[in-house]
């Protein structure tokens, strides 16, 4: 099973670089909310509370927020969480959404004045589950649910250069090639439980102390455009297939954990044609021409996958 280590590259976050992930991560499309929003009502759950749990400048917690009485964002990055309350967000009676700093593994407990137990109706982590230690925040997160109450888990990751683009077979060798020469030292378990899928992802019955509270016969997976099989609905904001220019295209590979790693081992090389996403951006611009494409309209055209994971709490 694989155990995700703890995350310290976004925890270090300051608020300007949280306002930078903010701009340049993609948000999550409205029928993933509706399959969650679904899937929770459809099985007992109530609108009253949604915790969202790492959540970095509020982007999951602001889209749900709407549908319930009260909402709380938690992260336990101060940046983010600065970043976050800068950007606001309401409930559906115009409360502010409340944004605290607080790992998941506490979940609060630590604060002022904590969340109530059995007061929680919907748990969530967007993009965030592979840096939690899997073993601590089951049990808080069956501590803070009401009973019926329900977890969402989901997580994207990049799957291919789509065979749209030119010379996209060169291109996804070059990109797999270079992964693993420059990025793959840089990579944690977590980063791995995140590109799988979450297959490996420890939940309450595979623990060495399994959680009882939550009953496993609910567990609900859905993934999309991971294969031929995969279901055709959107995931991220826009289709499953994503066209980016190449200035965009750098600016996300910027937000990736690794990439920061990277850039904290090798200070001299950030900004300069020796930056990890520079020397990557510069390889595909190169197999782009050799496809014949001009230069100054350079595109890039790729598919992602996505997962999600449901859970309820024993009534």
């Amino acid at each position: 099973m694989a155990v995700a280590s703890e995350e310290k590259t976004f925890r270090s976050y300051t608020h300007e670089q949280g306002a930078t992930y903010a701009q340049n991560r993609r948000g999550y499309h409205p029928n993933l909310y509706k399959t969650i929003l679904n899937h929770h009502t459809s099985t007992g759950g109530q609108l009253t509370t949604v915790l969202d749990v790492g959540c970095g400048p509020g982007t999951a917690i602001r889209e749900l927020a709407s549908h319930f009485t009260h909402a709380v964002g938690l992260d336990p990055s101060e940046g983010m969480i600065s970043t976050a309350r800068s950007l606001g967000g309401v409930s559906s009676t115009s409360e502010p959404v409340r944004f605290e700093v607080s790992t998941a593994e506490d979940l609060g407990s630590q604060l002022s004045s904590p969340i109530p137990d059995s007061s929680v109706d919907l748990i969530t982590a967007a993009t965030a589950a592979h840096w939690f230690d899997m073993s601590r925040f089951w049990p808080r997160a069956a501590q803070l649910l009401k009973p019926g109450g329900t977890v969402a888990l989901w997580t994207g990751s990049p799957r291919y250069a789509h065979s749209s683009m030119p010379n996209h077979a060169a291109i996804q060798a070059a990109l797999n090639e270079f992964e693993d020469q420059h990025l793959k030292p840089y990579m944690e378990p977590g980063n791995l439980l995140g590109r799988n899928l979450y297959i490996d992802l420890p939940l309450p019955w595979t623990l060495a102390q399994p959680v009882p509270d939550f009953d496993e016969t609910t567990f609900y997976r859905k993934e999309w455009n991971n294969d031929a099989s995969a279901e055709g609905d959107e995931f991220f904001v826009g289709k499953q297939t994503v066209t980016l220019d190449l200035d965009t295209l750098e600016k996300m590979l910027g937000t990736a954990s690794p990439v920061t790693r990277w850039r904290e081992a090798h200070p001299d090389a950030v900004g300069t044609e020796r930056d990890v996403v520079r020397m990557i951006r510069r390889e595909i611009e190169r197999l782009l021409h050799e496809g014949g494409v001009e230069k100054g309209k350079e595109m890039v055209t790729g598919g992602v996958a996505g997962v999600l994971l449901m859970v309820k709490k024993r009534a």
